[in-house]
């Protein structure tokens, strides 16, 4: 059973490591020379499936390190 989590947990960081680098970068540079976004827009589409799924995937990866806790 143990085996199965600590797989389980290798495979959701790989997925969860992908999600992350899928993302799109923000304006994070030109904020940082004093330059503001006023542009605010919802996710849609493929941009909030990532969202989502990586909010999911890290709940799963801290559910599958608790379950991996207990078992030891």
């Amino acid at each position: 059973m143990n085996q199965i989590i600590q797989i389980a947990q290798i495979i959701i960081s790989a997925l969860l490591i992908a999600a992350i680098l899928f993302q799109q970068r923000g304006t994070g540079s030109s904020a940082i020379m004093g330059g503001s976004s006023a542009s605010y827009y919802t996710k849609r589409g493929f941009e909030k499936f990532l969202f989502v799924s990586t909010i999911v995937l890290v709940i799963l990866f801290l559910a599958a390190a608790v379950i991996n806790i207990l078992l030891t």
